[in-house]
């Protein structure tokens, strides 16, 4: 792949920059939280409910137990982005391996895997993962276990489908006259090949755990041990009228960080496919 292409139609989506420079400025928040929010999100610092900027070094105000709310987003993108990445990485490893093998030998074992899949898409994903957290204990690791199992289906469709393309194509016959044994071919040959939609499919998709991880923390599944986007804005529902500012500033900072990833992914896109290399905006 040309680099300096891919970069080029890249940039030429103005949204796909800004999703980049606010992904970029996240990561830095996440590095540098303790340095930025000196206050632990679970101490009652300050009298609760004080307003944005009503005492100085608490930019966002205060909550009902005098928790800086400013220390809570902070410290909250960590885990918010955690879960999205981790739980995104499992669900690639699990559809890229059923996709993968389903598209490559096709016949009964691609059926058998596809009837497996569509499965777990009879049941809508928020309904699937929200019994599965309260079955297991709400915590992190059960958080991403649940959102990976719903999250995998649609991967493995879409390199089902790659697959199912590329195996005709002439650098296949020729790895299998080669005498390249069946998980090379798969993993060197076609995989490479299919890389393009599957890094375009998994920036939407931790977009997409993140709004997962934060509806499960607003209905009190969330992990009580850990302070999170989600959990923020749960815990802000009964007092919206009162103590606006709560469920604001955590709630904005999911919303610029699922449209930054849905903007990248958009870039991503443009930038992957060399088709899209002639058109401008």
């Amino acid at each position: 792949m040309n680099n300096s292409g891919f970069w080029r139609r890249f940039c030429r989506n103005k949204g796909a920059v800004f999703g980049l420079v606010v992904l970029a400025l996240l990561a830095l928040m996440v590095a540098f939280g303790p340095l930025l929010a000196t206050n632990d999100p679970w101490d009652m610092v300050q009298s609760p409910f004080l307003r944005p900027g009503q005492e100085a070094g608490f930019l966002m105000g205060t909550d009902t137990m005098g928790r800086d709310i400013f220390s809570g987003v902070v410290r909250g993108a960590r885990i918010s982005l955690l879960i999205g990445v981790v739980s995104t990485v499992v669900s690639l490893l699990i559809g890229v391996g059923l996709g993968a093998v389903a598209g490559y030998f096709g016949g009964w074992i691609d059926a058998a895997l596809m009837r497996f899949t569509e499965l777990f898409q009879a049941v809508p994903s928020f309904a699937l993962a929200l019994v599965l957290v309260a079955i297991f204990q709400p915590s992190v690791g059960s958080i991403v276990t649940a959102i990976a199992l719903v999250s995998w289906p649609p991967v493995a469709r879409l390199v089902r489908g790659e697959f199912l393309t590329l195996r005709q194509r002439d650098f296949v016959a020729a790895a299998q006259l080669a005498g390249q044994s069946t998980p090379r071919i798969i993993l060197t040959q076609i995989l490479p090949n299919a890389t393009s939609p599957i890094v375009v499919m998994a920036s939407l998709m931790i977009a997409s755990a993140i709004l997962l991880e934060s509806s499960l923390s607003f209905m009190g599944l969330g992990d009580p041990n850990q302070m999170s986007w989600g959990y923020m804005v749960g815990t802000a529902r009964t007092v919206l009228r009162q103590a606006w500012w709560m469920a604001v500033f955590p709630g904005l900072a999911i919303v610029l960080t699922v449209l930054a990833l849905n903007l990248v992914g958009e870039g991503l896109n443009d930038g992957l496919n060399t088709r899209l290399g002639g058109r401008t905006r």
